[in-house]
């Protein structure tokens, strides 16, 4: 199994993360941005990262990618087992997706510097309303550590580097950063330049 991944990409990061979780023997590949090798732009047609070749298989979506390490490899499982939880997690995945990732890809390559900021207030300000749902449960809306938690903590890792600081109202969102930071799989799951991010 390969993972094509970017260093500093929160995409690439979330799959490194499912994959340091799971325990799963992967060969990573680091991609440099702008010289893309040869094999990746042959495998998958939209020349992205993250990109898993399992054998005959090549998944080219983080979410996708998640979702099949998580049904391919089952324990730890990463997602409720009630369809109705399930739901609610897809949803919530959905939501930081669309939301915040969004953001983070106007942050890392604003079109403009008026744009990166406006994102970078936003982010903050998304992330400052949330705080309460983070009060409930040690993780996300759990008490096990799940595929929302390990696309949320890519995001939250980078708050520092991108100059977003949180306010005393967000305790609990930094409470349960720490949590998820000082797991033994998040820090395998950093690259060299994402170990550099909160130095």
């Amino acid at each position: 199994m390969t993972l094509f991944s970017k260093a500093l990409d929160p995409w690439s990061h979330r799959t490194r993360l499912v994959v340091a979780e799971k325990g799963i023997p992967v060969e990573i590949i680091d991609v440099e941005e702008g010289k893309l090798p040869e094999d990746l732009l042959d495998l998958n047609p939209y020349h992205s990262v993250p990109t898993l070749v399992d054998r005959d298989l090549v998944l080219y979506d983080s979410r996708v990618i998640i979702d099949y390490l998580d049904e391919r490899f089952p324990y730890p499982p990463l997602m409720p087992v009630d369809p109705v939880a399930r739901a609610q997690f897809r949803l919530a995945l959905f939501r930081i997706e669309r939301d915040w990732y969004s953001l983070a890809t106007q942050i890392d390559d604003p079109v403009d510097r008026k744009l990166g900021l406006k994102a970078r207030s936003i982010l903050r300000d998304s992330i400052l309303a949330t705080a309460d749902v983070f009060k409930a449960k040690p993780y996300f809306l759990s008490d096990e550590f799940s595929l929302v938690d390990a696309t949320i903590a890519p995001i939250l890792w980078r708050l520092h580097s991108w100059g977003i600081e949180l306010p005393a109202q967000a305790q609990p969102v930094i409470r349960y950063a720490n949590l998820v930071f000082a797991r033994p799989a998040f820090r395998h799951s950093l690259s060299e330049a994402e170990q550099d991010l909160r130095l």
